[in-house]
């Protein structure tokens, strides 16, 4: 048909800093401060829940002991991510991170199961529960995870970071719940209240476990990412001047924050290539925030320009 594919000529748009996403330092640290009082409380909290007899306390232990181990991953996926790029790894190892979230988030699923069934189990056959020891235990326990949420959400805008704060959380929530149980049972008696926050505790981790979830696994499916409309992106391509259409057209999350595309773009003359390209680079990350894109154009020669179809998007 006389269009040409010459590899020279397809633009990657890019930096070394823009193919890789770099964690910072701070968020490593703030990983690994995490790790130490929540690995180290998660202990005195298994003791503590022993002693007590309570499963809202045993669930928070629970909880600690298995986010001590997730903040770990999620701190060594942390400096893996910040490695550069590589023959091996062009697009760095920035899904590193992503992947330590998913993993994260099935886990938390995993516990939430766990503290169900367990919770369902203590209704059935009730056990006695010392009060004072789990007021006491549990208060310091959300004196701690207020500490390590706090420092955690300072490094927001990283998705495993996110994930590691989602774990800390519902620790928080345990706490308050194993707080509550203690004062309840303490003046009252009530032995049930204990399975029952427990379970409300899960219910309410459920919901931002699956954000996480649906989040990480759009990326590592290579998705649309969310608020794209892929329509819209080569529709507008398409009506850019010289555009007679767009074809191959590729637009995916790396990682959460950061997108990228790929598209063939007929023109109708190759010297106007660069101010086409111009113009692409501004509407793709002025309209749908896509910062990396990589266009490869293709052109006609005499009479047969005619009998292409104009804007259309395949």
């Amino acid at each position: 048909m006389g269009a040409h594919h010459q590899h020279r000529l397809a633009d990657h748009h890019h930096g070394d800093s823009e193919y890789a996403h770099r964690a910072s330092a701070h968020g490593s640290r703030a990983l690994l401060i995490s790790v130490l009082i929540t690995g180290g409380y998660a202990i005195v909290e298994l003791i503590g829940g022993l002693i007590s007899g309570s499963l809202a306390l045993l669930a928070d232990a629970g909880h600690m002991a298995t986010d001590a181990a997730a903040l770990l991953f999620a701190f060594a996926a942390n400096v893996v991510a910040r490695r550069p790029v590589s023959d091996r790894h062009s697009f760095g190892l920035a899904r590193a991170e992503v992947i330590a979230a998913f993993i994260n988030a099935l886990a938390m699923l995993a516990i939430v199961v766990w503290l169900f069934i367990e919770a369902a189990d203590r209704l059935r056959n009730p056990l006695p529960v010392a009060g004072a020891t789990v007021f006491v235990i549990a208060s310091i326990g959300l004196l701690l995870n207020l500490i390590v949420a706090w420092v955690l959400s300072r490094e927001r805008g990283n998705v495993n970071t996110r994930a590691a704060l989602l774990h800390v959380l519902g620790d928080l929530l345990g706490s308050v719940a194993a707080v509550a149980a203690g004062v309840i049972i303490y003046y009252t008696g009530f032995m049930a209240i204990d399975p029952l926050l427990s379970m409300l505790v899960g219910g309410l981790i459920l919901r931002s476990t699956f954000s996480v979830l649906k989040e990480t696994t759009r990326v590592l499916l290579d998705s649309v990412p969310e608020g794209v409309d892929y329509r819209a992106v080569g529709q507008a391509l398409a009506r850019i001047p010289g555009v007679r259409s767009v074809h191959d057209l590729h637009v995916w999350a790396m990682v959460p924050g950061r997108s990228a595309l790929s598209a063939h773009m007929l023109v109708d003359d190759i010297q106007r290539w660069p101010a086409i390209l111009r113009r692409a680079r501004l509407i793709l990350k002025r309209d749908f925030g896509i910062d990396h894109a990589t266009l490869q154009p293709e052109w006609l020669r005499g009479a047969q320009q005619r009998a292409v179809p104009i804007r259309r998007v395949s």
